[in-house]
């Protein structure tokens, strides 16, 4: 019986940090998205990157398809400005109204 407390607990305290991870809300990603896009901070944008991916998980568990897809297409943009940022002066994200329509 001890035992089993012991296991309890531990799964009970490893799944608090699991859930314990903040998901951005919509509102911060499309504003960080849009200073990334257009000015290719390395830093913002790495972890806008990865928060995007985390969001991207919670709607695909919602069955929320049409948002995963625009996150995916925002994501792809963040993407191509961080490594193409000498490309272009003046960038403009297609997939923001996409993001905020879907999601």
């Amino acid at each position: 019986m001890k035992c089993l407390t012991i296991i309890f607990l531990k799964f009970l305290f490893l799944s608090n940090f699991v859930m314990a991870e903040t998901i951005p809300t919509k509102s911060k990603i499309l504003k960080q998205s849009n200073d990334c896009i257009r000015d290719s901070q390395t830093q913002v944008c790495r972890e806008l990157v990865s928060e995007i991916e985390k969001l991207q998980l919670v709607v695909f568990d919602q069955n929320r398809f049409k948002c995963q897809s625009s996150l995916l297409g925002l994501q792809s943009e963040i993407i191509e400005a961080y490594f193409l940022k000498n490309s272009f002066n003046e960038r403009i994200s297609f997939m923001i109204p996409y993001v905020i329509k879907n999601c």
